[in-house]
C-alpha cells in the first residue's frame, strides 16, 4: 500500500473515532473486502442506531436518477445531526444524476454525509476529487498483510503465529476477504488456542514446503527435479488453479528478464530489489506469494538465468497458457509439469555445454 493510501486510512480512522467528517468520501480500491470493513465502521460513528432507518439511505448508482438522486441528497436528517447517503457504483450513474451529483458536491447539504463506493477494478475518477475526499483501499502486501492477519484473528479471540500467517498467505494470497474466511474456520477449529501451523495444514489443507511459493523457488533455482515433485501437491490446494500457477511462474520469468536486462545495463546488485519493488508497485502482477519473499527471491536468482534462457522459459509458458485453455490436449498437471521441463531442459543443455 502506497504513502498516500496509509495517510488516507489513518485519516479516516481519525474521523471515525471523533466523529467529524467531510462532506464527501469516495471509497475507491481492489479491496472491496476492507471498503465494506470500514463502510461498516463509518455508519456505526456517523448514523444513530435509534433513527437509522430514517437516516441512512443505500443505493446503487445505475438505479438512480438525477430527480432520486437530488432528493436523497437534499432531504434532512430526522431527529439526528447527520443523514449518511451511501452510492455503490457510483460509474454507473446516468449523465443525469451524475450531473445532480456534480452540483451538490460543488455545494454540498452541512447535515448530509455522502459515501461513494467505487468496486474493484473501476477507473479511479479524479473529477470527484474535489468534492469527495478519495480513500484508497490497495490490496496489502508484504509486512501490512501479515499485520492484518494478526489484527483480524484478534478480533476473532485468537493469535496466530507467524509461522501460521507465512502458510496461510501462501495458500489463500492477499485477498482479505478470503483470508477472512479461512480465519473464520481457523478461529472454530482451534477454539481459543493460538492458529499454527498444524491448524492451517489441517483446514486450509497447505503444508510447508508445499506451496506455490515453493513450486516458483524450484523453477527459479533450476531444481527441475523438485519442481516436477511438487505440482501436485501444488495444484491440489484450494483456490489454486493451473492457469494461476503459470501466470505466477511468467510473472517470475518476466521479472527475471527484466531484472538480468538492469544488470546487464549496469545496475548495481544492491540495487536490484528496490528495482523489483518499483517495478511491482502499480503493475497489477500475480506474483502467487506475497511481494516481499518474491522480491527477494527474485533477487538471488537473476543472475542464474541468461537472457536466451529466460526468452525460452517465457515462450513454454505462453504455451501452457495457450494448452490450459484447451483441456483436451492433455491434464492439467501434464501442461504445467511439460512447461517446467522445457524450461529445465533449456537449462540443463545451456549447462552441458
Amino acid at each position: 500500500m502506497s504513502s498516500t493510501a496509509d495517510k488516507s486510512q489513518k485519516k479516516l480512522a481519525e474521523a471515525i473515532a471523533q466523529g467529524r467528517f467531510p462532506s464527501a468520501y469516495l471509497f475507491q480500491g481492489a479491496d472491496d473486502f476492507r471498503k465494506d470493513e470500514a463502510l461498516k465502521r463509518l455508519l456505526a460513528s456517523a448514523v444513530d442506531a435509534a433513527t437509522r432507518d430514517f437516516n441512512l439511505d443505500v443505493r446503487r448508482g445505475g438505479e438512480l436518477d438525477a430527480e432520486t438522486l437530488g432528493s436523497l441528497l437534499s432531504t434532512p436528517p430526522m431527529m439526528a445531526p447527520r443523514r449518511v447517503v451511501v452510492i455503490k457504483d457510483p460509474e454507473a450513474l446516468k449523465k443525469g444524476a451524475r450531473d445532480a451529483l456534480d452540483r451538490w458536491l460543488g455545494a454540498p447539504e452541512p447535515d448530509v454525509l455522502l459515501v461513494l463506493v467505487a468496486p474493484a477494478g473501476a477507473k479511479a475518477d479524479k473529477t470527484l476529487a474535489p468534492g469527495a475526499e478519495a480513500i484508497a483501499f490497495d490490496l496489502l502486501d508484504g509486512e501490512k498483510i501479515g499485520a492484518w492477519i494478526a489484527r483480524h484473528a484478534k478480533g476473532l479471540g485468537v493469535e496466530i503465529t507467524p509461522e501460521a500467517t507465512t502458510l496461510l498467505l501462501a495458500a489463500v494470497g492477499n485477498d482479505a476477504g478470503s483470508l477472512a474466511m479461512e480465519l473464520d474456520k481457523l478461529a472454530s477449529f482451534t477454539n481459543g488456542a493460538p492458529i499454527d501451523e498444524d491448524a492451517v495444514s489441517e483446514i486450509v489443507g497447505i503444508r510447508r514446503g508445499e506451496t506455490l511459493g515453493d513450486l516458483l523457488d524450484a523453477v527459479g533455482r533450476k531444481d527441475t527435479a523438485r519442481a516436477l515433485g511438487l505440482v501436485d501437491h501444488v495444484l491440489a490446494q484450494p483456490k489454486l488453479t493451473g492457469v494461476q500457477v503459470v501466470m505466477a511462474l511468467a510473472t517470475q520469468m518476466l521479472a527475471l528478464a527484466w531484472g538480468r536486462a538492469k544488470r546487464d545495463a549496469g545496475l548495481p546488485a544492491h540495487q536490484l530489489e528496490r528495482a523489483y519493488w518499483d517495478l511491482l508497485k502499480g503493475s497489477g502482477a500475480y506474483t502467487g506469494r506475497p511481494w516481499n519473499e518474491a522480491v527477494s527471491a527474485w533477487g538471488g536468482m537473476t543472475m542464474q538465468w541468461s537472457a536466451a534462457e529466460l526468452d525460452h522459459a517465457i515462450a513454454a509458458l505462453l504455451a501452457a497458457d495457450g494448452a490450459l485453455k484447451d483441456t483436451k490436449v492433455s491434464s492439467v498437471e501434464q501442461i504445467v509439469s511439460s512447461a517446467i521441463l522445457a524450461i529445465g531442459a533449456t537449462s540443463a543443455r545451456r549447462s552441458a555445454a
